[in-house]
């Protein structure tokens, strides 16, 4: 089933979130990624969700939310080019014969060293999701012992450059 991300623009009241959440639960859908923060302008949070469904469903779904108070814009964003981000902070085991190791992967994936102690590191991570399930395969032969991820955040793309349909080019080989 196909992931949708939606960006939902809302008024900023208490309650907001606990309605769009409930809606989703009374219908049985799930919400497997949630952020929500300020927006551009004052009074407006941007939510983004990914929910896993058809066309349909997620067409249903976008006229149930208009239906709610305080929801000014809903994009079903999913085959838009966007920016994609989500944070994620992953403490891993790193002793005296395997930090050098970690820290040499942490590099590649521009990872940030947060803290270190004897027998661990905690690394922060920002990219794109495809980038947090790669580190996450990289360091779990040393031992992963907690995992805090960010919800997905998007925003667009104005110059309509799609970076998906990019990378499938360049995986492409030329015979010119």
């Amino acid at each position: 089933m196909l992931k949708h991300t939606l960006s939902v623009l809302v008024e900023d009241e208490a309650g907001v979130l606990t309605r769009i959440a409930g809606l989703f639960a009374r219908r049985g859908y799930n919400i497997e990624s949630l952020a929500v923060g300020p927006a551009e302008q004052e009074g407006i949070s941007r939510i983004t969700m990914v929910v896993p469904g058809d066309d349909r469903t997620i067409e249903q779904l976008t006229k149930q939310l208009y239906k709610l108070i305080n929801v000014l814009k809903v994009q079903d964003v999913t085959q838009v080019p966007c920016v994609e981000r989500e944070l994620m902070l992953i403490k891993v085991n790193a002793n005296t014969s395997t930090r050098g190791e970690v820290m040499q992967l942490a590099q590649v994936f521009r990872a940030r060293v947060v803290d270190i102690s004897e027998d661990s590191l905690t690394l922060e991570v920002v990219g794109d999701p495809g980038k947090m399930v790669a580190i996450i395969q990289m360091l779990t032969k040393f031992g992963i012992r907690e995992i805090a991820r960010t919800g997905k955040i998007v925003l667009p793309r104005d110059s309509g450059v799609n970076t998906e349909y990019l990378k499938l080019l360049e995986t492409i080989p030329s015979y010119s």
